[in-house]
């Protein structure tokens, strides 16, 4: 009987530390979107609002890798500090061929706090080993990605990932990207 008790322990553990710590929590579509009616953005702006130029341009250049080549353009290298009126810059985009835009930012860090309780181990002859119980914090970073048309502009389909306990920028990227790209092409926003 303990060999079971041990073998489902181990089993737990390991199905909770192999679920994904970014998932899609939800996602928004415009209903008049299906691949049947709308075409896949040919050529799209990703922006990519981060808090530091680093982290932005990491970013937006591993969303311009996820996409077929030659359909992103990081904004970094596209946008001019000038380029601050709406409407000027949508008449700039659709000169140069843009059809859509793609703007991922975190909107939220959320924290909780929870007990996690001690352990007391018996051992032979009476000996017992406990260990205390602990508080941990968590955080979960949101993000959202919205993809708009400029013709009509409108926004076409809105995702919020929720990343707990990220520990590397670029991995958690990845997680965010992959789940978005997963949903864009579901919706037949991008090929």
């Amino acid at each position: 009987m303990k060999i079971k008790s041990i073998l489902f322990f181990f089993l737990a553990t390991y199905v909770i530390a192999c679920t994904p710590s970014t998932q899609l929590q939800k996602t928004w579509t415009d209903p008049s979107v299906t691949p049947e009616t709308f075409q896949a953005f040919t050529k799209v702006l990703v922006v990519a609002s981060m808090t530091d130029e680093s982290s932005k341009r990491i970013a937006e250049d591993k969303i311009v890798a996820a996409l077929r080549p030659g359909v992103g353009q990081q904004s970094y290298s596209y946008l001019q500090a000038s380029d601050t009126n709406e409407a000027k810059l949508s008449a700039k985009l659709l000169k140069d061929g843009f059809d859509g835009i793609l703007l991922m930012r975190l909107t939220n860090v959320d924290k909780s706090v929870s007990y996690n309780q001690g352990a007391s181990y018996g051992g032979w002859y009476g000996y017992r080993y406990s260990e205390p119980g602990y508080y941990s914090e968590d955080k979960t970073y949101l993000v959202e990605t919205n993809a708009y048309s400029l013709q009509p502009n409108k926004l076409l389909w809105s995702g919020t990932t929720a990343s707990m306990n990220p520990t590397k920028l670029e991995t958690t990227l990845d997680a965010i990207i992959y789940a978005d790209k997963t949903q864009l092409l579901k919706q037949g926003l991008i090929k």
